[in-house]
């Protein structure tokens, strides 16, 4: 038997946390994939971690619960953020009786035999995550593979843009390289996309409660950076598969602004004040180009960047 799993995969003990806010219009078919996504495994909860949802989310769930799937719903109380819903979720767990602990968002709808998959990759020592290839509805690559952040990977991102520094060498902290997708990889890529990923208890327990000031955005980047702190890494399993809506960040002027100004938030706590100023300024260089160019996203996050402290929380 492995630290981590047990060998037979039949016996894999697995749970699942999902983050809830006004998730009404794609809950119910996250929840609805559960069971194929399990097959072969013991899906033993499905915690829905609801941060105070004004719409039917709840409702949804618990409709859920009553069709079989052993769903319990945790109310947060309040709009926490989705690291504080995490906890909240974990913590209504029996983490004795577990195996892995897979952390997903509501609007993912996970393809058959992927939670098992994932759960199975966590058999050799060393690994606590596990990440599955992201992929849009119309079925296309979602990028979600980065490397650590760094002053010259913010510098040339800014510079030439993501996508394309993702695509040269390790230029960019986001691969946007196709290849770099089709094959599974461990010890390469410090942290994935917190839409969805496998954790193994032994790793939660030992990394312990994510990040609950971010609110949103890094928070994912923070926990799998720390965890690789203590030796965990993570693996990348394309044969896992998610479908994931995501995507507004991309659209959305004040999630964009939260995204940027956190990003540079974790530099600074992990590297400390000095190198995060460089960093800083690297940002905000690639940040402001984009907005004379005419982005309204771009110049929304460098308003934030300028004055962080007046970023409001969606």
């Amino acid at each position: 038997m492995s630290e981590h799993v047990a060998a037979d995969h039949e016996g894999l003990r697995i749970a699942v946390v999902i983050v809830t806010y006004n998730s009404a219009a794609v809950i119910g078919d996250c929840l609805a994939s559960l069971p194929a996504g399990a097959h072969g495994a013991r899906l033993t909860s499905v915690v829905v971690a609801d941060n105070a949802s004004a719409d039917d989310s709840v409702a949804i769930a618990e409709r859920a619960a009553g069709e079989g799937l052993p769903v319990r719903v945790v109310q947060v109380g309040r709009n926490a953020g989705y690291a504080a819903a995490i906890n909240a979720g974990v913590a209504a767990l029996d983490l004795g009786a577990l195996d892995a602990v897979m952390v997903l968002n509501p609007d993912c709808r996970v393809r058959p035999g992927t939670v098992t998959t994932l759960a199975q990759a966590l058999g050799p020592a060393g690994r606590g995550i596990t990440a599955p290839k992201l992929v849009n509805p119309d079925g296309s690559l979602q990028h979600s593979l980065h490397r650590t952040p760094a002053i010259f990977r913010a510098l040339v991102t800014g510079l030439i843009g993501g996508g394309r520094a993702g695509r040269i060498g390790t230029l960019g902290e986001m691969s946007t390289d196709p290849r770099d997708y089709d094959g599974p990889q461990g010890a390469v890529w410090p942290w994935a996309t917190g839409a969805a990923m496998m954790i193994s208890v032994r790793a939660l327990r030992e990394v312990g409660p994510w990040d609950e000031s971010f609110f949103l955005y890094s928070e994912e980047t923070e926990y799998a950076l720390r965890a690789a702190d203590k030796g965990w890494t993570l693996w990348y399993e394309p044969s896992a598969m998610v479908e994931h809506i995501g995507g507004d960040s991309g659209t959305s002027p004040a999630l964009a602004a939260l995204l940027v100004v956190n990003k540079v938030r974790l530099f600074r706590k992990r590297r400390g004040a000095l190198p995060a100023v460089p960093y800083y300024l690297a940002v905000i260089l690639g940040e402001s180009l984009r907005a004379v160019a005419g982005r309204r996203t771009s110049r929304a996050c460098v308003a934030a960047l300028l004055r962080p402290s007046r970023v409001r929380m969606p």
